[in-house]
């Protein structure tokens, strides 16, 4: 007798309710695992708050749009990282039904939730999901941008080019590789027939009108700024080291699609007795131009963007890893054919599980006993918000003003950047990185100058004494961090510069 579990009928009878059941399950994963197990932002997310709060029209960091969306889900949640990260799982739930509507207008709606289940498994899509800038809102911009495409070149949909030409401009102000990416998609249209027949209209026309406007004043401020020339090409010497970093990248690329390939295997029909017996997902054939067009983006971004990483000796695929692998899922299941069998449900259903459960175990893992197992630190476990508040307290103490500005050690002063003072992050070690300070403008303002003590007097290194000639270092503060473990106290010296008016 054929077994035929409730999923299975789910995915044939409600795949949009099963596609909002699992997105949802793992943004809300995702939501929660970072408020209970983080004392700090991680990754970059600081300063990301830090650089949003200046709404400059464009940084070193790249385009402003990721920068000033931050700020402003910072300020609407009260000054809480909550408005942050719940910011980051909505970029996460775009993705992915906008994924899941591009998969349904190639293989049907059923196949599309198979799609979507293997997708969920690629590990960018996980921890790294947390940390929301540029990487993680360029991600529901590129699924979009994809998902119009094809409706505008497989399907010949006029009415598509408006949401197209708004989407590649949004994209164009989040990340440096929209250009390349955006390229991409015209290279695509140019070399097929029903692409170039497309572009022979006036709509491609109105589109890069408006897409010139969205982009525009980063545009300007690119031109002012003159960093428009690439990174040096590296000296022939090199170029095997350069080699074998992006074959490095490639590898992690195929790391990170380790859950696909899993699950591939054990639902392989090589080693069942009664392949007859599986249930059966059917899609109507898939269009020849689809088949091209899900094949090329899931290739060319992945690999364009590992090789001008490794070429320019950087440390992550240009683009992120979430654009890289967007489409791994979707090629996988139009190379699978029109009929998948579902094999070994139970063990298919297990293991899709513990693939997505697995990061958040090794995130918990790592917050707990990771201090236990050395010195390494997890910058995690610091405590921002009683960092913040120390020293947003003590200067207001001090000086009857808040907090303005703050200097010093990056990480720290990033932390007390989300004070509800809301300070201005001066990296005075690099000045300008940021261009809304200077030391004439902080030592008017006044502000607060913090590095990590290496004593009880709380000496500060010699480079930042050079940099504050006049500093009268304070008594150091200890904190706790969330799990001790090997380490000791984090202690944190500090100096008030006050106001030129005092």
């Amino acid at each position: 007798m054929r077994f035929t579990s409730l999923i299975i009928e789910l995915i044939r009878a409600r795949p949009r309710l099963v596609v909002w059941l699992v997105v949802l399950f793992q943004a809300a994963l995702w939501l929660i695992v970072p408020l209970v197990l983080y004392r700090s932002p991680p990754g970059d997310l600081a300063t990301v708050l830090a650089y949003g709060r200046e709404y400059q029209v464009g940084t070193d960091l790249g385009p402003p749009l990721a920068f000033w969306l931050a700020d402003i889900a910072f300020r609407l949640a009260g000054n809480h990282i909550f408005g942050v990260y719940l910011l980051a799982q909505l970029c996460f739930i775009a993705t992915f039904w906008s994924l899941y509507s591009l998969s349904r207008a190639i293989v049907g709606g059923q196949q599309a939730v198979l799609v979507v289940l293997l997708t969920l498994t690629v590990t960018a899509f996980s921890s790294p999901g947390v940390e929301f800038g540029p990487l993680v809102l360029a991600r529901p911009l590129w699924a979009l941008v994809l998902l119009h495409s094809w409706l505008v070149i497989g399907q010949g949909r006029r009415n598509a080019w408006f949401a197209l030409s708004i989407e590649a401009g949004l994209l164009l102000l989040t990340t440096p590789a929209a250009i390349g990416l955006l390229l991409l998609v015209a290279g695509f249209a140019l070399a097929t027939a029903r692409g170039r027949r497309t572009l022979m209209s006036f709509d491609p026309l109105f589109a890069l009108l408006v897409i010139a406007v969205l982009a525009l004043p980063y545009l300007i401020w690119l031109i002012r700024a003159e960093p428009l020339a690439l990174p040096p090409l590296p000296a022939v010497a090199d170029l095997s080291a350069r080699a074998v970093h992006w074959g490095v990248l490639l590898v992690f690329l195929l790391a990170a699609m380790t859950g696909i390939v899993v699950l591939v295997i054990l639902n392989s029909g090589r080693f069942t007795r009664n392949p007859e017996e599986a249930p059966i997902i059917f899609r109507p054939p898939v269009d020849p131009l689809a088949r091209h067009f899900v094949y090329f983006f899931a290739l060319a971004p992945a690999l364009a963007g590992s090789l001008m990483a490794g070429l320019f000796n950087q440390d992550r695929v240009v683009g992120g890893a979430g654009i890289a692998l967007l489409m791994s899922g979707l090629a996988v299941i139009v190379a699978t054919g029109d009929l998948v069998h579902l094999r070994r449900q139970r063990l298919l259903r297990s293991v899709w599980a513990a693939v997505i459960v697995a990061p958040a175990l090794a995130t918990l893992a790592t917050t707990l006993f990771l201090p236990w197992a050395g010195t390494a630190e997890v910058p995690t476990s610091l405590p921002a918000t009683a960092i913040a508040r120390f020293f947003g307290d003590s200067f207001e103490r001090r000086t009857n003003r808040p907090l303005r500005a703050v200097a010093g050690d990056a990480q720290i002063a990033t932390l007390i950047g989300m004070d509800s003072s809301r300070p201005h992050l001066f990296l005075d070690a690099t000045p300008a990185r940021t261009p809304w300070l200077n030391p004439a403008k902080f030592n008017e303002l006044g502000g607060i100058v913090v590095w990590r003590a290496s004593d009880t007097a709380g000496t500060p290194p010699d480079e930042l004494a050079k940099r504050f000639p006049n500093i009268v270092p304070e008594i150091p503060r200890a904190f706790e961090r969330l799990v001790t473990g090997r380490q000791g106290l984090l202690r944190i010296g500090w100096a008030i510069v006050r106001p030129k008016s005092q």
